[in-house]
């Protein structure tokens, strides 16, 4: 059975109805992704707090948002925006965003890897955002890896969907399908696609 792995990047304070129907739909969920602030933020949001509670209560996954810049960030930055994600939120674990996809940058992320498993004090998930199909060893060292971002007119499953996979998909119409076993399909569009939930979760506006 599919699941939804949910990137939403709205307030909570300025969209309430649709982060309730996105904790209502909780069994149907792999995970969400918080992003306060591009990140955790300097400081922690009561608000974006608060919704992580109900998130964890209801049993859903939280992941906290860090970009990675393709391999070319700080480790060190990298490191301490997952531990203020974990102090501030409770998140389970990381959505690393601008993942790289070639061997050379291996090591990074298993260093990463290393860095958040001493960090927080529980099984730390970890999901890659490649946007892209990455070399396979990255597989070892995350537990989902996005191997599609994309508007939906670009959509090609072929040769992206494995066991382990998530494809992101954007300016999709009501009947779009993902061919993935974790996916999130939405209407919004370009620069802020992910605005948005799937058509089913989005209230009536």
């Amino acid at each position: 059975m599919s699941k939804l792995l949910v990137p939403y990047y709205e307030h909570p304070a300025e969209r309430p109805d649709a982060w309730d129907a996105l904790i209502g739909a909780a069994p149907s969920l792999y995970g969400v992704v918080l992003n306060p602030a591009d990140g955790p933020g300097r400081s922690p949001d009561a608000a974006f707090a608060a919704v992580a509670g109900r998130l964890r209560s209801a049993g859903v996954r939280v992941l906290g948002y860090v970009d990675t810049a393709y391999g070319r960030r700080p480790p060190q930055d990298v490191v301490r925006e997952a531990a203020r994600h974990h102090d501030w939120y409770g998140v389970h674990g990381l959505f690393l965003d601008q993942a790289a996809t070639s061997a050379l940058h291996l090591p990074y992320y298993a260093d990463l890897r290393t860095a958040f498993a001493a960090t927080y004090d529980t099984y730390v998930t970890l999901v890659l955002n490649h946007g892209a199909v990455p070399h396979p060893g990255y597989a070892r060292i995350a537990d989902l890896l996005v191997t599609f971002e994309g508007p939906w007119s670009a959509y090609d499953p072929a040769g992206s969907a494995g066991p382990d996979t998530c494809h992101l998909v954007y300016e999709a119409p009501p009947d779009a399908v993902a061919d993935a076993p974790v996916h999130c399909v939405v209407p919004g569009q370009l620069p802020h696609p992910w605005g948005t939930l799937p058509h089913h979760l989005e209230p009536a506006r």
